[in-house]
């Protein structure tokens, strides 16, 4: 019995399973990878979806901000009005305000009404212009100031409809929401439809939302985001100007100059932390320093650069000593090796090779510093209406602006709808910049960059 027990037992040493053979524990270890695997995949759909919902959001809220609806009507200029002397003195027709076109506007826009068969259900003139933008006075106005010799003719003018009549067109304002509203109702969307389908009346590309000025509250319809564009643009040279080299000059002694002592240690943890303090803190510093103390022009973007300089320095240092270290120290000692200085080491050998990755982390800081509102509010970036462009660099940077975050905050806070539209608008151009910077970066890293 023994001999038989013993001849059925497996031999000493023998393993007690196979290796191919899935046991019980290895069932659950592969199973938690797989539950683990699934995670991972959800969540990455689950980003996906939400960053669809994101874009589909922006771009459906924000495209109807390029197009804007013109009406083309047929205004008389009388020289009685506008022109007494008869002179055409430019300073002379200047003193007409636009009061003094308003009527001939509202006139004018009943006269095509009646010309093209429209039936006109208002007696006053001036009901009826409610379908105009009130820029369409100052339009006309800028345009006989500009040529006086308009006056004494009847003139074509594409003028601009007031912002419920585009909402109409835009799908934003229906005929039931103009109940309670003092300044339209339905008979107005009826001329309205009338007039497009005599071609009177078009929805058409809006080039002065990218190139335009900012408007008052009651001219929605004219507001656009070019002014703003260049604050940011100016904010930007002077932010480039600054935080590159005294980014790259602070890396590069504190990774290759500096001795290793409390000092320095000090210093490199207050630059960590620095990177992750709020930047309306930057704001409110730059608010006591640069506008209180040294009394530097408030709304500037000068002093709006100056503030994100600061903002972003901590960035781009972070980010040029990251590439500095990734530099194989068999460099640094093969140059010393042949004789080159520490100086020579670091700038002719160490920097080059680092440059890809301090290009890149200075895009991504600019990129950065071009969304951030909270420092531009302190600084009173947000609140000023720019109505013209810089005259030139100096005005650029002196002169009060305000910047393309700043503005679609002012635009998302406004009340009227069009202004909501004109926000998300803004939001796409935005992004446009944003995704731009973002791409040079990447192409530079790929152009650049080294594998050791």
């Amino acid at each position: 019995m023994s001999d038989a027990t013993s001849s059925n037992r497996a031999p000493q040493g023998a393993p007690k399973s196979s290796l191919l053979t899935e046991t019980k524990r290895t069932k659950r270890r592969n199973a938690s990878e797989a539950r683990f695997k699934g995670y991972g995949i959800a969540a990455i759909a689950l980003g996906l979806t939400f960053l669809v919902f994101l874009l589909t959001s922006i771009v459906g809220n924000g495209l109807p901000a390029f197009k804007q609806t013109f009406v083309t009507i047929a205004v008389e200029l009388p020289e009685a009005k506008l022109d007494k002397s008869g002179v055409r003195d430019p300073e002379v027709i200047a003193k007409v305000t636009t009061f003094g076109y308003k009527p001939l506007v509202e006139a004018g826009l009943a006269d095509t009404l009646a010309a093209q068969g429209i039936e006109n259900p208002y007696p006053k003139a001036k009901d009826l212009g409610k379908m105009l933008s009130s820029s369409a006075s100052a339009q006309v106005r800028d345009a006989v100031v500009a040529n006086p010799d308009l006056i004494g003719q009847t003139v074509e003018f594409r003028l601009l409809v007031s912002s419920r009549v585009d909402g109409y067109f835009k799908g934003r304002v229906k005929a039931a929401d103009l109940e309670r509203d003092k300044n339209l109702d339905a008979a107005h969307l009826d001329i309205a439809d009338q007039m497009v389908a005599a071609g009177l009346m078009k929805t058409v590309f809006n080039a002065d939302f990218i190139l335009g000025a900012d408007a008052s509250e009651s001219r929605p319809e004219q507001a656009g985001i070019g002014v703003s564009m260049l604050g940011s643009l100016f904010m930007m040279l002077v932010v480039l100007a600054l935080a590159l080299p005294i980014g790259v000059a602070t890396s590069i002694y504190l990774e290759e100059f500096a001795p290793q002592n409390r000092l320095t240690d000090l210093i490199e943890v207050n630059i960590s932390n620095l990177a992750a303090v709020p930047s309306i803190v930057f704001g409110i510093l730059g608010l006591a320093v640069f506008i209180q103390f040294a009394h530097l022009p408030q709304s500037a973007p000068l002093v709006g650069g100056l503030v994100l300089t600061l903002m972003t320095l901590p960035t781009i240092i972070i980010s040029t000593r990251a590439s500095l270290k990734a530099v194989p120290p068999s460099i640094r000692d093969a140059a010393l090796g042949v004789g080159a200085s520490k100086m020579q080491s670091v700038f002719h050998h160490v920097l080059p090779l680092a440059m890809p990755g301090i290009l890149t982390g200075t895009i991504i800081g600019l990129a950065q510093a071009l969304g951030e509102t909270a420092p531009l509010l302190l600084i009173g970036m947000v609140g000023y209406i720019a109505s013209n462009m810089p005259d030139g660099i100096a005005s650029g940077f002196f002169d009060p602006n305000s910047a393309m975050p700043a503005q679609i905050y002012e635009w998302a806070k406004r009340a009227d709808p069009a202004y909501y539209e004109r926000a998300w608008g803004g939001i796409i151009i935005l992004l446009g910049f944003l995704m731009t910077m973002n791409i040079i970066a990447v192409i530079l890293r790929r152009r650049f960059e080294r594998r050791w």
